[in-house]
């Protein structure tokens, strides 16, 4: 009897998802269909096309294969894989980025040893010869499979585990945990009950047409624990910098209606939001850092008629002069000492989508100039180049200066100014806003959960009124800071008032500028007087300005926008 063979489709072609093709690409019961990936240019696109296996960008297309029984989310986002969850059919399973990459592990760690026969072996053999124990139970608890590895490191033998419940054997386990809560668990450390053997954990849901069928759970003993730390550190580091490049192509998951925000000077900003959205004009987003310039960017372009186009961003500050203009238009092979091969440049890579130019006002009159012929004749050349690139893409600015006063003095083109600022949207500071604080802590607080694997609840009125009082010169980037170091030594479910006054002197901020007396000041002038005394102490050179702007936890670029608030250079 032939056996069936498993159709295999791949979301996001990553350094990840290519290693899950290599491995995958070969088995004679497994056969890779079709894989997806928001960005082009991934890595494993390049390999599937060479092996004549369907590519796609969107990853909704693999639904509409006549046979698909397996999906692979190889990206690690949360947003994705949800989406998957949403759209998934019946008879089709998904194995999320952590399962996959902890199957996959054994199969690379154990790769040098076995021959090319011994990889196409059946998934058993490969879970059988593995160092790292595993084991697995259904959504119940019941205990389905040990490997051999499991035997060897607690010492409990396999019948004495097969058909045992995991919430009475080990019911403070990896397994359990990930069966009550449905979400992963990382590097959990315990001991195996009924042994003195500590073990470090990793688990994750097995998921059958979008319901969790049960858990796997991969540990190693505690002497393997620096071994493993060093290696998921160099794990997440290679992570970490997929999602970077990943996060200017990936195509963002929420709408106007989703953004943080119900007082009357952030309704202002939606509306304006939302008449950008509808009309295909660059748009100018202006406030101080921190406001969320790039939360509306996003939003805006998710809700235009180029949502399913590239949504590119660069921060025009965060790059030296020299390597930006590369950056924005590309450059040809030979345009430069180390340039081996051309590059695409973020505004090809934008074509027909959005281009976010945040910190605008740092871009250098030259490279203003070459940006405007963009605008104006829709067309530029690379770095080092001759051919004329033409492009269709909409801008979108940011930035925390005053242009208008740029403009005045010479330091931004007005005829470039003109062109962006077609439509204006200014972000209100935080302290503008002091309504939505509430709506934003516990948004940020359900955010940080996930990351830092906690259960926070709230904050206590006590602190809510402390946060409403304080100033934030941070804006919610700040409070975003604060509610994390605050989670972080919260112990209960509830940030208390102790755990954030530390962080936010509102009182001794405020009488050092009473001068002993009982009269009330505006923020605005407790903040300017901070300003400029800072400044008195630091000084007004660069060097100064930097120290002053660390002293008052903002970015260098606030403070000089600040500066220009208050007439002060």
């Amino acid at each position: 009897m032939t056996k069936k063979v498993i159709n295999v489709g791949i979301v996001g072609m990553g350094r990840g998802g290519t290693t899950v093709l290599r491995n995958l690409d070969g088995l004679t019961q497994i056969k890779v269909v079709a894989v997806a990936d928001s960005n082009l240019h991934a890595p494993g696109i390049a390999l599937a096309q060479k092996k004549g296996i369907f590519v796609t960008l969107d990853f909704i297309d693999l639904f509409s294969l006549p046979k698909l029984d397996v999906i692979i989310e190889a990206t690690g986002m949360v947003s994705v894989q949800n989406s998957i969850r949403q759209c998934l059919k019946p008879g089709i399973t998904l194995i999320e980025a952590d399962a996959a990459n902890l199957m996959m592990l054994l199969v690379i760690e154990r790769e040098h040893l076995l021959s090319h026969k011994e990889i196409k072996e059946e998934l058993s053999t490969i879970l059988n010869s593995a160092q790292e124990g595993i084991q697995v139970a259904d959504s119940d608890g019941s205990v389905k499979y040990v490997n051999p590895a499991f035997e060897h490191i607690t010492g409990v033998k396999r019948e004495d585990r097969i058909g045992k419940n995991v919430f009475n054997i080990s019911p403070d386990g990896a397994l359990a945990k990930v069966l009550k809560s449905g979400r992963q668990v990382k590097q959990l450390r315990n001991v195996v009950k009924g042994t003195d053997i500590e073990v470090v954990s990793n688990a994750s849901p097995i998921t059958v047409d979008g319901k969790m069928t049960g858990a796997v759970v991969i540990f190693q003993d505690i002497s393997d624990v620096a071994r493993l730390t060093k290696e998921l550190e160099r794990s997440n580091s290679v992570i970490r910098s997929l999602h970077e490049e990943l996060d200017h192509f990936r195509p963002v998951s929420f709408n106007l209606h989703d953004v943080i925000g119900r007082s009357p000077a952030f309704k202002k900003v939606i509306k304006l939001a939302e008449m950008a959205s509808k009309a295909n004009a660059n748009a100018l987003l202006l406030g101080e850092s921190g406001t969320g310039k790039e939360v509306i960017a996003n939003a805006i372009h998710h809700e235009s008629s180029r949502r399913d186009h590239p949504f590119v961003k660069i921060n025009c500050a965060a790059i030296p002069e020299n390597l930006l203009e590369s950056e924005l238009f590309g450059y040809e092979k030979g345009a430069y000492t180390g340039a081996v091969k051309s590059k695409e440049g973020k505004f090809e890579l934008a074509n027909n989508g959005t281009i976010f130019l945040d910190e605008i006002g740092d871009l250098s009159l030259s490279l203003q100039a070459k940006l405007l012929r963009v605008l104006q004749e829709r067309e530029f050349e690379r770095v080092g180049g001759t051919q004329t690139i033409k492009v269709d893409v909409r801008i979108i600015a940011a930035t925390n200066r005053n242009l208008e006063r740029m403009v005045q003095d010479g330091d931004f083109r007005q005829d470039l100014y003109y062109r962006l600022n077609v439509l204006e949207i200014f972000l209100p500071s935080l302290k503008d806003r002091v309504e939505d604080i509430p709506l934003l802590v516990n948004h940020i607080i359900k955010k940080l959960n996930f990351k830092l694997s906690k259960n926070i609840l709230g904050v206590d009125l006590q602190a809510l009124d402390i946060f409403k009082k304080y100033h934030w010169p941070g804006n919610i980037r700040e409070l975003e800071n604060i509610l994390e170091r605050a989670m972080l030594l919260t112990e209960g479910n509830y940030i208390k008032v102790n755990t954030v006054s530390s962080y936010l002197e509102l009182e001794t901020a405020v009488d050092e500028f009473t001068d002993e007396t009982d009269e009330i000041f505006p923020l605005d002038k407790l903040e300017k007087k901070m300003l400029f005394k800072a400044l008195n102490k630091y000084g007004r050179s660069v060097v100064g300005k930097k120290a002053a702007a660390k002293a008052l936890n903002i970015s260098l670029s606030t403070l000089y926008y600040k500066l220009n608030q208050y007439q002060e250079e």
